[in-house]
């Protein structure tokens, strides 16, 4: 951890009187491309950040859970740990009591607590502040309960998360951002086949090849939770069905060429190409070729926009911008309908690809975006 990051987790030390019994943390993450296949059974290639959620973490002797965070805008929740689980929790809580509740449906005897959060991950970006938070808490927790850090424990904390945001939070993700923050390796993305669970990471080598990956946050929120989500996934469950297949990833293109109705059609061509884009884009790396990756990331924003209909004007706005401006490739990340963007850019060009994408919001008149250079991060881990 470094900058920001660094300060939210001695703040946090410091809230507290007696000091808690322990700081942990879990990376954001941004996805390199594999979009919406999370959930379809496909292969996705994300990245930690180097931006975390912090869970400063105190253990009761009762069967209370208190939580609370250095957001203005989120109430703190009080509740026991019997009353954690599926219509007892709202907003941002949720997140973590919901961790909480799926431990303990896994076997994991949770003690009360108090929570405190605290995070520089930015919230509705489309970088996962939500799992990031599941991932601290549920680290934190199980280690609270005597468990030991392992392989086998990070596999259960992930089940957990992904629990927590489908059946407490009423969010219809897939597995793609708490799997990443519990096992992403420093320096690497990835590559991550949620068809079986099987993760490797892949450097990326981009400071070696005079690269920076920026993301364009343009300060649009998304709502996960408020449908839309839901019926992507909905059309792609459907579109298996009428090809027979479990999942769509195990589909071809010919396959989705035998669906007739448009809408299904072209949901499925998105998942299918993407899957391979996904492919091309590892190899590309592997074979030290990175810089040659951009337009795999500009095919991707353009299924993402045309056949998924997850993007919005201020992706598309910047995306235009960052390439026009000399990025080799740019793409909306994450779930859709705002958040981030990101730009595969050479060193030299970062200045001028960040104007660029200023100019454009506000020649349009919408929303200053703001820009990060990102790098590779760990996954969740006990930092005090």
């Amino acid at each position: 951890m470094t900058g920001q990051s660094d300060r939210a987790v001695a703040e946090l030390a410091r809230a507290w009187r007696a000091g808690p019994d322990g700081v942990w943390t879990a990376p954001g993450r941004v996805n390199l491309i594999g979009e919406h296949v999370d959930y379809n059974g496909g292969r996705c290639l994300p990245m930690a950040l180097d931006r975390v959620t912090a869970a400063a973490v105190h253990v009761r002797g009762d069967d209370q859970v208190q939580l609370s965070s250095d957001d203005p805008d989120a109430e703190p929740f009080t509740g026991r740990l019997t009353d954690l689980g599926p219509g007892c929790v709202s907003g941002w809580a949720g997140y973590a009591a919901g961790v909480l509740w799926a431990l303990q449906q896994a076997g994991i005897e949770v003690p009360g607590m108090d929570v405190a959060v605290s995070s520089d991950v930015p919230l509705g970006a489309g970088l996962s502040s939500s799992a990031s938070l599941e991932c601290a808490v549920a680290l934190a927790a199980a280690e609270l309960a005597g468990r030991s850090d392992d392989p086998a424990l990070r596999r259960v904390l992930i089940g957990a998360a992904i629990r927590a945001e489908n059946e407490v939070v009423g969010a219809a993700t897939g597995g793609m951002d708490q799997t990443v923050a519990l096992l992403a390796v420093e320096g690497a993305a990835l590559l991550i086949d949620t068809r079986d669970g099987v993760t490797a990471p892949v450097p990326l080598g981009l400071a070696e090849a005079g690269l920076q990956l920026l993301v364009i946050d343009t300060r649009v929120r998304h709502e996960l939770a408020d449908g839309q989500y839901g019926k992507r996934r909905a059309d792609c469950e459907e579109a298996a069905r009428l090809l027979g297949v479990g999942l769509l990833g195990e589909a071809t293109l010919a396959d989705v060429d035998r669906l007739t109705d448009p809408r299904l059609r072209a949901r499925a061509r998105h998942v299918v190409s993407e899957i391979a884009r996904v492919d091309e884009l590892v190899a590309l790396v592997r074979a030290g070729r990175v810089a040659e990756c951009g337009s795999l990331l500009n095919a991707s924003h353009a299924s993402l926009r045309d056949d998924y209909e997850v993007s919005a004007v201020e992706l598309d706005t910047v995306v235009a911008a960052a390439t026009s401006a000399g990025a080799l490739g740019a793409r909306m990340t994450g779930g859709g309908f705002g958040g981030s963007a990101i730009a595969l850019v050479p060193e030299s060009a970062v200045p001028d690809v960040e104007a660029a994408v200023l100019r454009a919001c506000a020649e349009r008149g919408l929303t200053r975006p703001a820009t990060l250079a990102v790098t590779s991060g760990p996954a969740a881990r006990r930092v005090f």
